[in-house]
């Protein structure tokens, strides 16, 4: 750990050179990147440089111990405890800080939400969950856009697709990809029988124009009139897009605008997120093939949380916590959550590191 640390320290020393040559001042883009590498590394340094003071400190304090003055010899005693328990908390302070970022924590989401099994009252349920997103989004600061929506005919969702714009958005909600649960009694259950259903979210990092080039020869892009719960046709105009990604056979709709070229650049947003969270499946699972106790690939196939309405309890299966404030989670109240699995995953990094 040392050597890689003095490596990181090198490479600071480097960037901070290139940060004050001249010609990288003048092309704004390169200079703009050393600025992030720059603010990534001095997190790293900063807490190495005072592990290295705290080592020289100690070498100080025991050679104190060979002082025959027994007041300085106990001095010295204490302070050789006090920065061994210095050094071991900046040890994992530091372990912590080498485990590889995400490249994708910083970027704006794509956050989809679809009704499984559970028919109505699954849809109903996918309404809750992006509203509860959007209010943790809003205490955030963050904008909330949709890109695209299936309303039913009782206020819920089939399908909700949106946009959510704010600093390290992936980061925070990256472990909500998976099959949320609840359970509840329907308004029309006459008997009172609680029922079982099932929401699907997924977490798709924004793909950039540089990070993914599409051949336009790839797309088959169809126009139509968009239409409303029911069918009715909701547009005297083909407004509505459907982007085909032929190699993949990924499909995307669009058409909660008015305008055809609205829906299209939607709807690219959604196929480019679509294609990434693709790309970054195969590396996940080509890790996961070399590294089997992984835990946390964020598939979307297992069922991470159940919300239990009778017993207003809310529990996350991936690290067995139980909380009793379904509706303040609902408000979006679900930092605790999120801190939690979050902790769960970097002590998983932190083994497999």
């Amino acid at each position: 750990m040392f050597e890689k640390l003095k490596g990181v320290e090198k490479r600071f020393s480097e960037v901070e050179k290139l940060l004050s040559d001249p010609d990288i001042i003048k092309n704004q883009e390169a200079y703009q990147k050393y600025v992030r590498e720059h603010a990534e590394l001095i997190k790293v340094v900063t807490v190495f440089r005072t592990y290295k003071k705290t080592f020289e400190d100690l070498d100080e304090s025991r050679e104190l111990l060979a002082d025959g003055d027994p007041d300085i010899k106990d001095l010295a005693r204490e302070e050789i405890s006090l920065l061994n328990n210095k050094k071991e908390s900046l040890e994992e302070e530091l372990k912590k800080l080498l485990v590889p970022k995400d490249p994708n924590d910083e970027k704006n989401i794509i956050l989809e939400i679809r009704a499984g099994t559970g028919g109505e009252e699954a849809a109903l349920f996918a309404g809750d969950l992006f509203r509860m997103y959007s209010k943790f989004a809003e205490n955030k600061n963050w904008k909330v856009e949709v890109m695209s929506h299936h309303e039913t005919g009782v206020g819920g969702f089939k399908e909700i697709i949106a946009m959510v714009h704010g600093k390290a958005a992936y980061s925070a909600l990256k472990f909500e990809s998976g099959t949320h649960r609840v359970q509840r009694v329907p308004t029309t259950e006459t008997q009172g029988r609680i029922h079982t259903s099932a929401v699907t979210v997924a977490v798709l990092p924004e793909a950039e124009d540089v990070e993914l080039q599409i051949d336009q020869s790839e797309l088959k892009i169809d126009v139509y009139r968009s239409t409303g719960p029911g069918g009715q046709s909701v547009n005297t105009t083909d407004s509505a897009v459907r982007i085909t990604h032929l190699p993949t056979g990924l499909v995307v709709t669009c058409q909660d605008e008015k305008s055809q070229l609205k829906n299209k650049n939607k709807a690219m947003k959604v196929l480019r997120a679509r294609l990434l969270d693709s790309m970054i499946q195969e590396q996940n699972e080509a890790r996961s093939q070399e590294r089997k106790n992984q835990i946390g690939t964020g598939d979307r196939s297992g069922r991470i949380r159940t919300y239990n309405f009778p017993q207003g309890r809310v529990t996350d299966h991936r690290v067995g916590l139980t909380l009793y404030k379904l509706e303040s989670i609902l408000q979006g109240d679900i930092n605790e959550i999120i801190n939690e699995v979050t902790t769960y995953h970097q002590a998983q990094a932190l083994q497999n590191a």
